[in-house]
């Protein structure tokens, strides 16, 4: 099989893998190298619904041992068949790099012949990148589930990032639908991972050459909707995650319907609303101090799919609100929808020197259409008086919505073809930039 075949079935293979993010390494160049992950030297381009785009994304093999329902590779499925070589891989990095196609490499695969094998591959691959070719800019590597910590210690040394994919939310998902895969599997490598990191970080203090591992940290993947795992459940295992090992981002991927199973739910479109919204969610977890018992609870275990989490969470708590923007302190700033973690830190930067007004709120970037119903200014009120919680919900439903009636289903977003109806504009910025 000719290379420009292996690309085309190992890169759309590679697809529904969503977690790579190339910010956070600071690997730089050396004389004679070539490439760069330290920041400003990668250069990002993001799709609609904030991921990164800028790296060659591939699988090694999708020839796999594992029979997961839910994936399009499992070994049972009628799909075409393809190995790289270390050398391809390396080959194919290096000559997109030069092209400037890519700024990095994210590399992935199914489990060939057993999770030991095919981290040998990945290693041997990364390895020739770094020390054959000189390469210094981005990898992001898979760590593959089952494989020996001595194997994934070793790939440590030359990637940037890894990623752990837990895949279902739950251990009785996992049985259901992925039956050769075991939660302690998965769990034990993000572990041994995280506690890698930290001992480079310390050996890093008293040496400064000490050898760098994973320096741009771990993430996760979730597949939101082939089980019936709710959100409260999706966002409380997240949040254990950032806590228990550091994460640098759970990542979310609405499933998509490759075949048909009768452990697996019968849907036309993949739930692409409902992903949506956990990354809103996942932001409000990460910076703006919120815990998911906070946003969801057994009565509503479910995200609305109408309005943003930070919105709905302050139509719970009204008797919170109005909150004076000129004395209100950091923690409850972030706390107003509209109000992100840049503009909070405008105010309380601003509001030093003067008192700050409703046109000054609007030159830092608060996006009053929603905040204004949540604030005062100088003891004025701006939001619409004697309304109830319902007409306000209706208030802050994206406007286009409000229009059209817009369905949250849509169809999978992909590199070569992106839909910018799914999402309102103002939705999708704050997926971007965590700014609500």
């Amino acid at each position: 099989m000719d290379l420009h075949t292996k690309l085309k079935i190992l890169g759309a293979a590679a697809k529904y893998d969503v977690s790579c993010s190339s910010s956070g390494s600071s690997r730089r160049n050396r004389p004679g190298g070539l490439g760069n992950a330290s920041l400003p030297g990668i250069c990002h381009s993001w799709s609609d619904d904030g991921r990164c785009i800028s790296l060659l994304k591939v699988l090694f093999t999708n020839c796999c041992a594992f029979n997961c329902l839910y994936c399009v590779n499992r070994a049972t499925a009628d799909v075409p068949r393809a190995t790289f070589t270390p050398d391809e891989v390396a080959q194919l990095t290096i000559n997109f790099y030069k092209r400037n196609y890519i700024e990095g490499l994210f590399l992935s695969s199914a489990v060939y012949k057993n999770p030991n094998y095919t981290m040998e591959l990945l290693i041997a691959t990364v390895k020739k990148l770094r020390k054959e070719y000189q390469f210094n800019g981005y990898i992001h590597l898979k760590a593959i589930p089952g494989a020996d910590p001595l194997l994934i210690a070793e790939a440590g040394k030359y990637v940037d990032r890894m990623s752990v994919n837990i895949e279902l939310p739950s251990s009785q998902g996992l049985q259901l639908l992925a039956p050769q895969k075991d939660r302690d599997s998965i769990i034990r490598p993000m572990g041994f991972i995280h506690s890698k990191i930290l001992q480079a970080r310390e050996e890093r203090k008293l040496y400064k050459n000490a050898p760098l591992f994973v320096p741009a940290g771990q993430t996760t993947q979730l597949i939101v909707g082939a089980t019936p795992d709710n959100d409260l459940k999706i966002l409380k295992l997240s949040e254990s995650l950032y806590k228990r090992f550091s994460l640098k981002r759970v990542y979310y991927s609405a499933y998509v319907p490759v075949t048909q199973h009768p452990n697996l739910p019968a849907i036309a479109s993949p739930p692409l609303m409902r992903e949506h919204r956990l990354y809103q969610a996942d932001w409000l977890l990460r910076f703006y101090g919120f815990k998911a018992d906070e946003l969801l609870d057994e009565t509503q275990p479910l995200l609305d799919t109408e309005i943003d989490p930070k919105s709905a969470w302050a139509l719970k708590n009204l008797h919170l609100f109005p909150v004076e923007v000129n004395r209100a302190d950091y923690e409850m700033l972030i706390r107003v929808p509209g109000i992100g973690v840049r503009s909070a830190r405008r105010i309380i930067a601003a509001r030093r020197y003067s008192s700050i007004d409703f046109e000054t709120l609007k030159r830092f970037g608060v996006v009053l259409k929603r905040a204004r119903h949540f604030i005062t200014c100088r003891g004025k009120f701006y939001g619409e008086r004697n309304i109830n919680e319902s007409t306000l919900y209706q208030l802050l439903k994206p406007a286009s919505t409000q229009q059209k009636g817009i369905s949250p289903a849509s169809k999978q977003l992909t590199f070569s073809s992106l839909y910018p109806h799914v999402f309102q504009p103002e939705d999708v910025y704050t997926v971007i930039t965590g700014e609500m």
